[in-house]
Order: C-alpha cells, then structure tokens, then sequence
C-alpha cells in the first residue's frame, strides 16, 4: 500500500493483508437508477423498506439505515450555473457536457432545453451514499462484544450473530449510518460485501452500476483517479467539482468510501467536518483516573486522620 495511506488492517493486527479496498462514488454520472440499491438488497437478503410516498422527489428510502445499506440521494436545485456550466440533467456525463462549450446541451427525451440564468431552471443531484468504512472508526471503539470488526481489506464490518443490541455503536458514528433493526434490536450497515471480497469478487452495488458512479477497487489508487477527475472537470469549466472523504488527515483519518460532489457536503446530507466521535475518550479517562485517584487519596488521608485523631 501508498505510504501515504493509512493502512487499519497492519494496526488491527493482520500480518500479510490484501490492500485496503474500498468506494470511489462519482455523482457526476450516477443516474438516479437505484441499481445499487436493488442489488445491495438481493445479494445481502436486506429486507424490504416500505415503499411509501415521502414528498422527497424520487427518494423513497429517505436515509441509510438498517434495512438500507445504499441509498441514492434524490437532490433538485434551482441554480443558475452560468454559461460556462451547462445545465446538469439528470443522468449526464458534465464533463462530456463541457467539453461540447460553453453552450446549452441538446436535451435529453421529454426534457426542455433550458438557458442558464433563466426562472425556472433546476438540475438534480443524484449521489449514492453508503458507509464511510472510516479509518478512525468510533463504532469499533464502542462496541464491547467484538460485534464490529475490522476486516483483512481494512473494512468494518457487524457480526450479526455477536452483536447483543446494545445501540452503542449508534451515536458513536458521525455520518449516522448503522441502525438497528425493528423487531430485531441489533445493529447493521455496509459490509462491503465481504464474503464476495473474500472469493475476489466486488461488491454488488459496485458490479450492478452501469455508469461506473460507484467504482470499487484499491483505495489508494482510487484516490488517484478521483484526483485526476476532479482536474477535468476544474479543467472543463465545472468548478464546484470537489472530493469529500478522501484526505487522510480529517477528522476520521479518511473514508473507506469516498465521494465527488458537486456541491457542498451539507446538500447531500453529509457532514462537512465529520471527526470520529472517540477521539476524547484517552483524555477523559485520564481526567477519569485522576480525579479517582485524588477522591482515594483524600479518603486514605481522612482516614489516617479520623485515626490519629483517637
């Protein structure tokens, strides 16, 4: 692995590893199609979610969540883009876009060209998000069964049958992603799929994408990729283009699944300066150890004096 590259595995203990694998999604080309999702589902038996109308355009899963381990963001913008912008239609290549000039592109069926600047003018954000699968994860701080588990590839992964649902893991994440199931009470997320790793497959989200938004691979040679990129599109005029979880000096030492967006991270509901949530924890147990060693000190010291005091 790139020294530059934090490596969870050697740290967990493993000897002799594979490279750490992991997510680059580009949500310049995701379509909106949920392919991703279905397949996450079939492979990993994740129950059904409810198909209930939410008033949030086409999202119907609304978040992840036990029962949702990839969920495809459905984002409408009003905003002009400017002319060196074209509009973003669903489902469209903006690179590919740019690259034509500076002019509206052809629109897609059923859809009206827009001029930039105009009322009424919107583009949607399709962006599937999933576990972050941190360097730094809280969750494995927290758990006391051993139920998450850092895999050979530097994954996180729950162990369903240890896991005794204790829900601490919960809060512990910053991206909220692990929930617990009803009626079931233990935790569950992202495996990456693991036991498709395992036999040198990758993952089902990942092999059913038929844009190659979700791209799985070695992490740090998808963080190369992703760099370059980010350079086209600068390049091509889409200045808003930028990565979020690829930096191995935030505040979770960098993510196993990363992302290029388009806008700010807040717009797709992730947070803009994630920090793992147990960062404290050494400093609070000092503060811990200390002031209990001061309580048993002044308790020794009460004593001897209640006994001189005889």
């Amino acid at each position: 692995m790139s020294s530059a590259t934090p490596d969870p595995a050697s740290r967990t203990g493993y000897v002799d590893h594979p490279p750490r694998m992991g997510f680059f999604t580009d949500t310049t080309v995701c379509i909106g199609c949920k392919a991703c999702e279905v397949a996450c589902k079939e492979w990993n038996a994740v129950p059904d979610d409810g198909m209930e109308l939410t008033g949030m355009s086409y999202d119907n899963t609304v978040g992840l969540g036990a029962d949702t381990w990839r969920h495809v963001a459905f984002i409408e913008q009003r905003k002009p883009l400017g002319a060196q912008q074209p509009s973003l239609h669903a489902g469209t290549d903006v690179l590919a876009l740019a690259e034509q000039g500076s002019g509206t592109p052809p629109p897609e069926a059923g859809m009206t060209p827009t001029t930039p600047g105009e009322e009424g003018e919107f583009r949607w954000l399709m962006a599937s998000d999933v576990c972050k699968h941190c360097t730094h994860a809280a969750c494995l701080d927290v758990c006391p069964t051993g139920a998450l588990f850092r895999t050979e590839f530097g994954t996180v992964v729950v162990q369903e049958d240890v896991c005794n649902g204790c829900g601490y893991c919960i809060p512990a994440c910053p991206f909220g992603v692990i929930d617990q199931r009803k009626g079931d009470g233990r935790a569950w997320k992202c495996t990456l799929c693991y036991d498709r790793l395992g036999s040198g497959l990758e993952p089902a989200c990942a092999k059913a994408c038929p844009t190659d938004s979700i791209q799985f691979g070695r992490l740090d040679e998808l963080r190369e990729r992703a760099a370059r990129r980010v350079e086209q599109l600068h390049s091509a005029g889409v200045t808003d283009a930028r990565l979020y979880g690829a930096d191995p000096e935030d505040g979770v030492g960098g993510d196993g699944a990363f992302f290029l967006l388009l806008d700010e991270p807040e717009v797709y509901g992730l947070p803009p300066d994630p920090v793992v949530t147990t960062r404290d924890l050494p400093r609070m147990w000092r503060h811990v150890l200390s002031a209990a060693a001061t309580l048993a000190a002044g308790a020794v010291a009460a004593f001897l004096g209640a006994r001189k005091g005889r």
